[in-house]
């Protein structure tokens, strides 16, 4: 997808979790096209992490990258992460808690290990890191000359956070949980101006939904549910990230953007009303 950049981030700096690859990559070069410093979080994948972090600091337009390693669903390692993030840059501006994970069965054969996992990654984790990014914002204050809010967070949910989704129950709940982490920070913050939202992206080509899209006729059978007639790429959550993460966006607050082709009208339904 095409895409322009206006340095809409110049002097911030973000912290992208579960940033080497797939949409949370994405995000990571589309802040750092916009002049961001980026963090790019990783739990496992050091090779992918240190390949986004090289494109970032080998483009002369974009901000500076680091790579750091972190479970974000463990209090010690996340704090450690935004410790390092604000001695290597001096402080975080923008906090995308994108790092999550699917671990699928049916509820009759899910176990209690499966179920925790991924409850722990997609909304603890959101919430650990959504905790050290406002203690920092708060202590550090507003930084006018880079934006109007104190501070930002966006958190990557998902159209399953309105679209029930039967044999991944697990990760339908950690999704809806994410929505009323989101909308309730939002409640509490926005008077301190920090601002909150979630994008929740339909189908999207990463590697963790290869098998869907990846053959033709993998493909007609997953735009049966996307009214727009094309599966979303990486970059479609990238931009709305950047711009969400800007000032052109200062008055949306504690709102879910859906990215994906209308999957969310449900087009099931059409003609059998």
């Amino acid at each position: 997808m095409y895409q322009k950049f206006n340095r809409r981030l110049d002097g911030q700096t973000a912290l992208v979790t579960g940033s080497s690859s797939g949409i949370g990559s994405a995000v990571a070069l589309a802040l750092a096209k916009e002049g961001a410093n980026v963090i790019v979080n990783y739990s496992r994948d050091e090779e992918g992490a240190n390949k986004i972090v090289a494109s970032i600091n080998n483009d002369n337009e974009a901000g500076s990258a680091i790579a750091l390693r972190a479970d974000v669903s463990k209090e010690d390692q996340v704090q450690e992460m935004f410790r390092q993030s604000i001695a290597h840059f001096g402080t975080i501006d923008i906090l995308v808690n994108n790092a999550g994970l699917q671990n699928d069965a049916a509820i009759q054969d899910m176990t209690l290990a499966e179920w925790q996992l991924v409850i722990d990654i997609n909304l603890t984790g959101q919430f650990l890191c959504s905790r050290e990014a406002v203690r920092e914002f708060l202590k550090r204050g507003p930084r006018p000359e880079v934006s109007v809010a104190t501070g930002k967070i966006i958190c990557m949910s998902s159209v399953h956070e309105v679209i029930p989704w039967g044999g991944h129950i697990n990760y339908a709940a950690s999704k809806g949980g994410v929505m009323m982490l989101m909308k309730s920070m939002a409640q509490e913050l926005g008077p301190k101006k920090i601002r909150i939202n979630s994008i929740a992206p339909g189908a999207i080509k990463t590697p963790i939904n290869k098998e869907a899209w990846d053959t033709p006729e993998a493909e007609k059978e997953l735009l049966k549910l996307i009214p727009y007639n094309r599966v979303g790429e990486t970059s479609d959550i990238g931009s709305i990230a950047a711009w969400l993460a800007s000032d052109e966006s200062d008055y949306i607050h504690g709102t879910t953007i859906f990215v994906d082709g209308g999957m969310t009208l449900y087009p099931g339904f059409y003609g059998n009303g």
